[in-house]
């Protein structure tokens, strides 16, 4: 298990000036963009342009905080409003979508896997939740907290890994704490 927190990683500016990105975690260490079996992590989009095409990559998208975003490819026949928090919004990474802000800057979770190698499942928990259970995957606390023996994670720290484990439960701090757990399963 590596925990990580949102507040410690950098963000890296996109190459179109429309916003950046913190990558969490990026399966196997080392790979690149065109490389990578899964990939995490947070984006804050803060004008309206293109979201990149990346083939052979299945994606998720989930609004984090802001006014949300529209994703449009009429192509593909997609119009999508991501303007609901936690309301995962799967798509083919294949598909180069316009992005349009539905009011200010808005923040996002990003998962994406290599299709035919991986897949994900993206879930939102206000409960226990057993990190380690699935192939590779990561929990982030969205709000509140979620306890694991004698540490507290806060809103933004979360857990990551890349081999099952059996790890102890996340328990929730309050009533009030919702985390989103992204499990990852091999392909056969």
């Amino acid at each position: 298990m590596q925990r990580f927190d949102l507040n410690q990683i950098a963000p890296s500016p996109w190459k179109n000036g429309g916003g950046s990105t913190r990558e969490i975690v990026c399966f196997p260490p080392g790979a690149g963009m065109d490389s990578f079996a899964w990939r995490i992590s947070v984006a804050m989009i803060s004008q309206a342009g293109p979201f990149s095409a990346f083939p052979g990559i299945d994606r998720q998208i989930m609004l984090l905080d802001g006014d949300g975003v529209q994703l449009v490819s009429a192509a593909a026949g997609i119009d999508h409003a991501l303007q609901q928090r936690w309301q995962p919004f799967a798509f083919s990474g294949d598909v180069a979508l316009d992005c349009s802000l539905l009011g200010g800057t808005s923040t996002d979770f990003n998962v994406m896997t290599r299709r035919g190698q991986w897949s994900a499942e993206v879930s939102i928990h206000d409960a226990a939740v057993r990190p380690g259970r699935s192939a590779a995957g990561l929990c982030l606390v969205l709000q509140g907290g979620f306890v694991q023996g004698r540490t507290l994670l806060q809103a933004g720290q979360g857990l990551w890994w890349d081999a099952a484990e059996d790890a102890e439960p996340l328990l929730p701090h309050d009533a009030h704490s919702r985390l989103v757990l992204v499990s990852l399963h091999q392909a056969a």
